[in-house]
């Protein structure tokens, strides 16, 4: 079984409030994004990454990450779209023909654990898609449109989505060239391929995997680091 992941690093992180985008940002000396591609690069369960970056980007991403680093398995280095969708439309059109499942993956979640790869790989191949999650902590309100509260859904049910999110390669190409030709733009992977009627599969993995979106998330990166012996 081939798997393929598709690393999309083409945001801008204006909440980061930085003048660097946020995952060129550095944790302990080493870019946020080096991280991430470390992560998947050293994975026996990942054959090849697509590495999605701004377009401005993509010579000093070759350069300063994949060649400094020696990630042997990224394939290619992509400009990304305007929109998160478009940039993983951009790396799809990249992943080998001969690729049974294809994972896609925030370029600044740096710190999902192997055995969720290995996890979500399996259940993809057998199911078809899956999403990596976590179950809330908290107690969740929907609210309208004047902060007032409409309902308050039963807890049990309700998941944080992260990535990986996993498909056969078939599958996410069908829900991304429909959503495309539909004019329809998702807020992640999975709910492209839900509009297309496929059943998906949460796998639950743990509260480190972070997505680092704000100043505070460095500082739980940091200790996430010296957790790990980084």
């Amino acid at each position: 079984m081939k798997a393929c992941v598709i690393i999309v690093a083409a945001g801008k992180g204006r909440r980061m409030n930085s003048a660097v985008a946020k995952q060129y940002i550095e944790l302990k000396g080493r870019e946020i994004l080096s991280y991430t591609v470390e992560t998947f690069n050293k994975s026996r369960f990942i054959n090849e990454i697509v590495l999605v970056t701004g377009e401005a980007d993509v010579e000093s991403v070759k350069n300063n990450i994949v060649k400094k680093y020696g990630f042997d398995k990224v394939k290619a280095v992509v400009s990304g779209g305007s929109e998160r969708q478009y940039s993983v439309n951009n790396g799809l059109k990249l992943v080998s023909a001969d690729c049974d499942v294809v994972l896609i993956h925030d370029g600044v979640r740096p710190f999902v654990a192997d055995k969720y790869i290995e996890s979500l790989i399996n259940t993809a191949y057998e199911h078809g898609a899956c999403v990596l999650g976590v179950p809330v902590k908290d107690t969740i309100k929907v609210c309208d449109s004047e902060n007032t509260i409409a309902s308050t859904p039963e807890r049990s049910s309700l998941w944080i989505a992260q990535t990986p999110q996993c498909f056969g390669y078939e599958i996410i190409k069908k829900a991304y060239d429909k959503a495309m030709q539909d004019g329809i733009l998702g807020t992640d992977d999975s709910m492209l391929a839900e509009r297309t009627g496929i059943k998906i599969k949460m796998v639950e993995g743990d509260y480190n995997n972070i997505k680092i979106t704000t100043p505070e998330d460095l500082y739980i990166g940091e200790r996430i680091l010296e957790m790990y012996g980084k």
